[in-house]
């Protein structure tokens, strides 16, 4: 199995997880583990491109119309 090696956390951060740790009854290193397998198997975020353009396609089938408020936001910030 493969090693990591982390370097420069603060020590706030090492005892942060070491607590971590505690709580969970495990060792650093299985905490650690634990930790970079659970962040792994997360699926991938959508950029903000791609979520933006998500909303904007349900906005869309909706029907309703959506209007540009860049004049809306220029008038209020002049105010």
């Amino acid at each position: 199995m493969p090693n990591i090696l982390v370097r420069d956390l603060s020590p706030e951060t090492v005892a942060a997880l070491k607590r971590r740790a505690q709580q969970h009854r495990r060792s650093l290193q299985q905490e650690l583990a634990a930790v970079l397998e659970e962040a792994a198997s997360q699926p991938e975020q959508a950029s903000a491109h791609e979520l933006a353009d998500a909303i904007r396609a349900r906005l869309a089938a909706t029907g309703r119309p959506f209007t540009d408020s860049t004049g809306l936001v220029r008038e209020d910030r002049e105010r």
